[in-house]
């Protein structure tokens, strides 16, 4: 059974931030092949798709790929701040390994 993705108050919180829905655009995560161990995120916003599995909350959506779904199951979807940057991060159980860089992974 593929569980689906949890997002985060602080995820949808900087969606409605940078004013996603205002602009009528979701944050689409997808799971492509490459990135330097096999797997990586592609993470930008996007329109929703017919076929798309749409997160909702605070006003905000998340939307993500019916190819990708599986790879991202059970995942948490947050935004994080740190002191080299902010960005959209995904903690994957799917993933046996990940790189440094957080968008690359290996399952």
């Amino acid at each position: 059974m593929t569980l689906p993705p949890k997002v985060t108050d602080r995820a949808f919180a900087r969606l409605a931030e940078i004013g996603a829905a205002r602009e009528g655009k979701a944050l689409r995560i997808a799971v492509e092949g490459g990135g330097c161990s096999g797997f990586q995120y592609e993470i930008r916003l996007d329109d929703v798709a017919e076929d798309d599995m749409v997160l909702e909350g605070a006003g905000e959506k998340v939307v993500i790929d019916p190819v990708s779904l599986p790879f991202l199951s059970d995942a948490t979807i947050d935004f994080t701040e740190e002191l080299i940057g902010a960005r959209f991060a995904i903690d994957n159980p799917n993933a046996s390994s990940s790189c440094g860089c957080g968008t690359s992974f290996a399952m």
